[in-house]
């Protein structure tokens, strides 16, 4: 079946570190950009990062770029999320999606994964 996985989620302490994973599912993420989203329990999704197809492009949402660092590997057909100091703010359904570009992700999105669940508390 053609999907996105996401594993790596989980309950941290604030401050606590995690990097999440984005597996391609029976076809090759070396031709999709790859942006992470995350949606917290009664709020709109939010765009968190997204990676170019080479890599060598990355995009972050406002305040994002620090505490996360989004990368890729295509030999593994994965990317990553990597993120630092969390807070329990960022407690959300972080999910990947891919899409032929960084701009076009939104509108026309090519594959959506089920999302992990991360949670910051103490």
């Amino acid at each position: 079946q053609l999907q996105l996985v996401e594993s790596g989620g989980g309950l941290v302490e604030p401050g606590g570190s995690l990097r999440l994973s984005c597996v391609a599912s029976e076809f090759t993420l070396t031709y999709y950009a790859i942006a992470w989203f995350r949606q917290a329990p009664g709020k709109e999704r939010e765009g968190i990062s997204c990676i170019s197809i080479t890599g060598e492009t990355t995009d972050y949402a406002h305040s994002m770029e620090g505490p996360f660092t989004i990368s890729r590997d295509n030999a593994k057909n994965t990317a990553y999320l990597q993120m630092h100091n969390l807070r329990p703010e960022d407690t959300a359904v972080y999910s990947c999606v891919a899409g032929s570009t960084c701009s076009r992700l939104v509108s026309s999105p090519s594959y959506w994964g089920q999302g992990t669940q991360v949670t910051v508390s103490s």
